[in-house]
């Protein structure tokens, strides 16, 4: 199966969603994502699937399916308003005129004229209908009705009323035309500052989307061998390509160093702005800037697979989640409409028959009810909200990779740290190593460390690797990784040789005080001794979580000693050294029977207990395996953010609590309302726009306010 994402213009709500989620399903289409805040659609295309014929289908919907280049798929002919405010400003000129006698004091005969009135309504009625009707008559034959066939019933109901008096001549009993003008302009008006509020929740990821487009300085050669530069599009960059780049300029794709050093700024991905050394060999992020220095690079990534796109990629796709607590809203949404519908008419009845009011007020209070009943504030609730929490986070350096993880963290009761590498920077030095065979040299000895050493992506093993490096290394006929002892290799000549923990030399000796045991034929040579530093910022930390009223358990491998020292040192409540990979997945399995549990690791040794822990968190430094089983990524190079991420992601959960219970409130205090007659279709046109503009506003402080 293909993956397929695209960018679908046009939807406003849920139901927007739903309907072209249901489309999609009824398509064979699988597992369909569609977030209408961003307008990301995803889905799993079957081999027999057509993408054309898909994108058809969604703009025969009523919206637009964009291609890569952002421009339309549909063939439709170019409409006269490509915006709300546009429609608004067309309808106010008209409208403007039939709101002028609702003002104590303003009194103008010509305008009492039904003709007139009917004139001034026909322009705006036609921009109404030819929007909201159009897209109240698709959602209904999708069988999925949104918001505008409520506005479009409102609208048509006071506008055939008006008509109707008007071709009986009895128009001073049926003049409701501005009612139906009026509806129309302030819908417009409340969808384009809805619309504007929207936006606001994207502002953080459509700042990482804007550095992917940059130019560059592309190096190429003539026959002669001269280097040339010359500048091109960063779009139209290929792996492989050589590029130059010089202080203050952007890197323009994922790259690795040829030539040369530099300061980068990586705040885009990692939201620290203090710049980072980087010399030959080393890797650049696409996005990133050179604050000083010059380098020469050649591109390792472009499109799809840079750091940057798959950042992104991961966001939209959680934001396109829904979490529990979505879940009801959307139930409520999918039959909003139809029973808001179903009110009104009820409404209409019992007031004409049960009152003396007569059919006219009878009418405008049906007509009210529809216009104030907003099912977008029940769809907009929980999107508006995580897409601000999610947003917040990608700017500042962590990753969530789905919603669910953003919502559970509200619930975590307890953190457990892995040690090297997680609560230590994980730059490790060789402090003492020491030979105790008679059979082989120093020399010999770290050269066998080093040959073994070298496949490893543990930090001490690096460290070892790269202070003992070689031109002379072994070469094994078989060699590998057994978690939780080390590296186990054969020579060419059948010799077995081991660098492990105090675990794989247990059987030969009762001193578990070092770091690295070398054997060789099941003969101890020697062993090593390395130190590693604990992180700046990992007290600050540790004493904030515990503030917080939050357990923090230190879970290892090493040695139980080591492990004490640095957990007392940082204040840690429980340490527990010496742990296997088993050890820890039971001991995680255990921890979430007992409270919502998060992990934090770094290597190979830690990916099961991420994917097993109520809410994995990895750091960016981390092994490829560590990363991919945990929910949560510290870009940052650290643990700073730790409490940032919990604390977003307590707060949003919040927000949308909050934003739930004003999307109920609103509705059952506002329906009530308009059917006893207390509220006029005018002003409830205003008010409707208005209550998805509260929320988007209520989620966009997320951005603003403190959270750790």
């Amino acid at each position: 199966m293909e993956k397929v994402n695209w960018k679908v213009e046009g939807m406003t709500c849920t139901n927007c969603a739903l309907t072209v989620n249901k489309y999609l399903q009824s398509q064979g289409m699988q597992n369909v994502k569609v977030n209408f805040i961003g307008g990301d659609v995803s889905f799993d295309l079957p081999d027999n699937g057509s993408p054309k014929e898909i994108a058809k289908g969604i703009n025969g919907l009523g919206y637009t399916v964009k291609n890569e280049d952002n421009s339309d798929t549909s063939k439709k002919s170019k409409r006269l308003f490509t915006n709300h405010l546009q429609r608004f400003w067309f309808c106010f000129v008209f409208t403007a005129p039939l709101m002028l006698h609702m003002i104590p004091g303003v009194h103008i005969h010509f305008l009492m004229n039904p003709y007139v009135q009917l004139g001034l309504t026909i322009p705006v009625f036609i921009v109404g209908m030819d929007f909201f009707g159009r897209s109240a008559i698709k959602s209904l034959l999708k069988g999925i009705p949104n918001m505008n066939v409520l506005i479009a019933l409102g609208a048509v109901a006071a506008f055939g009323y008006s008509l109707y008096g008007t071709a009986i001549g009895r128009a001073e009993e049926f003049l409701f035309y501005e009612t139906a003008a009026t509806i129309i302009t302030l819908v417009f008006l409340g969808n384009w500052m809805e619309d504007r509020s929207v936006e606001t929740t994207q502002t953080a990821l459509k700042k990482l989307a804007i550095t992917q487009k940059s130019m560059a300085n592309m190096i190429a050669y003539d026959d002669q061998h001269q280097e040339h530069v010359f500048p091109v599009e960063s779009t139209s960059l290929k792996v492989g390509d050589l590029l130059l780049i010089k202080t203050g300029e952007q890197v323009p794709m994922d790259c690795k160093i040829l030539w040369g050093e530099a300061q980068i700024n990586e705040a885009i991905i990692s939201g620290e702005s203090v710049p980072l050394y980087k010399k030959m060999n080393d890797h650049l992020i696409g996005g990133s800037i050179v604050e000083s220095g010059t380098i020469k690079a050649y591109v390792t990534a472009v499109g799809e697979d840079t750091v940057l796109s798959n950042i992104l990629r991961l966001v939209r796709e959680a934001q396109s989640e829904k979490p529990p607590v979505q879940q009801l809203a959307d139930k409520i949404s999918a039959i909003f409409v139809p029973t808001v519908v179903s009110i009104a008419t009820v409404t209409v009845l019992i007031n004409y028959f049960a009152t003396d009011i007569g059919f006219g007020a009878s009418l405008l209070r049906g007509i009210a009810v529809l216009v104030i009943s907003c099912p977008c504030a029940m769809g907009l609730a929980t999107p508006a909200a995580i897409a601000v929490g999610l947003g917040r986070a990608a700017r500042n350096g962590i990753l969530f990779k789905n919603a669910k993880s953003l919502e559970i963290f509200k619930s975590i009761k307890q953190v457990v740290f892995d040690k090297t590498g997680t609560l230590t920077t994980g730059h490790f030095t060789i402090v003492d190593d020491k030979v105790i065979s008679n059979n082989i040299t120093q020399e010999q000895f770290r050269q066998i460390a080093f040959s073994l050493e070298k496949y490893s992506n543990h930090p001490i093993a690096s460290a070892i690797s790269k202070s003992w490096k070689s031109k002379e290394d072994i070469r094994w006929a078989t060699i590998e990784e057994v978690k939780g002892l080390g590296m186990q290799a054969t020579d060419k000549e059948g010799n077995t040789y081991v660098a492990g923990s105090f675990k794989a030399a247990a059987a030969l000796t009762n001193d578990h005080s070092h770091n690295v045991y070398i054997i060789r034929n099941n003969e101890l040579l020697g062993w090593i001794d390395v130190a590693d530093e604990i992180r700046a910022e990992a007290k600050e930390v540790i004493s904030s979580l515990k503030n917080r009223g939050i357990k923090t358990i230190l879970l290892s491998g090493d040695k139980k000693e080591k492990c004490e020292q640095v957990g007392k040192e940082l204040g840690i409540d429980l340490i527990i050294g010496e742990q296997t990979p088993e050890h820890k997945l039971e001991r995680i399995a255990q921890f979430n029977q007992e409270v919502p549990t998060a992990m934090v690791g770094d290597g190979i040794n830690d990916a099961p207990a991420l994917a097993k822990a109520t809410v994995g968190i990895s750091l960016s430094d981390s092994t490829q395996v560590a990363m991919q089983s945990a929910q949560v990524v510290l870009m940052n190079h650290g643990l700073k953010n730790l409490p940032l991420a919990l604390g977003l992601g307590k707060h949003t959960y919040i927000t949308i609590k909050e934003n739930l219970f004003w999307a109920f409130a609103y509705n059952i205090v506002a329906i009530p309302v308009a059917a006893l007659g207390y509220l006029n279709p005018t002003f409830g046109a205003l008010v409707m726009g208005l209550s998805d503009v509260v929320l988007a506003v209520n989620s966009v402080r997320l951005n603003f306010k403190k959270v750790e």
